[in-house]
């Protein structure tokens, strides 16, 4: 275990799987007492218990953040067991890709609810404790969908694109409190992110995609936002984008 993050409480939200999965991981490893939110208990328990053998420390907190009310839960529930909280994740998140024209709209309102809508509550949340202490961290997680518009992707677009704008909107009201936001756009993830996209046609063609590159892995994701959060507090990252070496666009 190193020491970069000892002492610091952390929230990651969407934990039981993909880039959630190994920032929590990769946190309790640099010494941070770890909250693990997401709606699956079972995954919870077993990332629970990896950190524990570990020496580290897990709060799980069972919360679906397509409910705005269940992310704001999330955030206190953590401030009541570990007192405060200094780094939030927003991570939580899907992917729901099809032709506009094809759309189902239920679905996409659910992704602008947990992609958008769930981040904002979560990160509102958290915002009275950490301008109270003049400290705190909020990293969100957004894609290079955030940059870049492609057919099949409107919405799945829209909503990284809207976590890359409220990010820059966030930092420019909260610097001053000594908080700071950091935004990650990850291009192509190997994630099961892409199991739940919905149109068969579209979900064939974005896994062969991938599959005709080295993908990026969670690990790579999570050292990248522990790279962010255990910066001197001088320091912000405001933005990083990476993708695989073999990802053009």
């Amino acid at each position: 275990m190193s020491n970069e993050l000892q002492g610091r409480i952390a929230l990651v939200t969407g934990a039981s799987s993909g880039i959630g999965l190994a920032t929590a991981l990769a946190f309790a490893k640099a010494g941070a007492r770890v909250a693990i939110a997401a709606r699956r208990r079972d995954r919870l328990d077993a990332l629970a218990a990896q950190i524990r053998e570990g020496g580290g420390e897990a709060l799980i907190v069972t919360a679906d953040f397509g409910i705005e009310a269940e992310a704001q839960r999330a955030v206190h529930e953590t401030e009541r067991a570990f007192g405060r909280l200094d780094i939030l994740v927003n991570n939580a998140g899907v992917m729901y890709l099809e032709p506009v024209i094809e759309a189902d709209l239920a679905r996409w309102r659910r992704m602008f609810e947990v992609n958008v809508l769930g981040l904002i509550a979560a990160t509102q949340a958290a915002l009275p404790g950490m301008r109270a202490r003049s400290d705190g961290h909020i990293v969100n997680i957004a894609s290079t969908a955030g940059r870049l518009a492609t057919p099949n992707a409107a919405a799945y677009a829209g909503t990284k694109f809207a976590v890359v704008a409220f990010s820059e909107s966030l930092r420019k009201e909260v610097y001053r409190d000594r908080i700071r936001v950091s935004v990650i756009e990850p291009g192509v993830v190997e994630t099961e992110l892409r199991d739940h996209i919905g149109h068969p046609a579209t979900q064939k063609a974005i896994n062969d995609w991938a599959d005709s590159m080295r993908q990026l892995q969670p690990d790579d994701v999570a050292r990248a936002i522990v790279y962010c959060v255990s910066q001197p507090p001088h320091v912000c990252i405001n933005e990083i984008l990476m993708r695989p070496t073999d990802q053009e666009r």
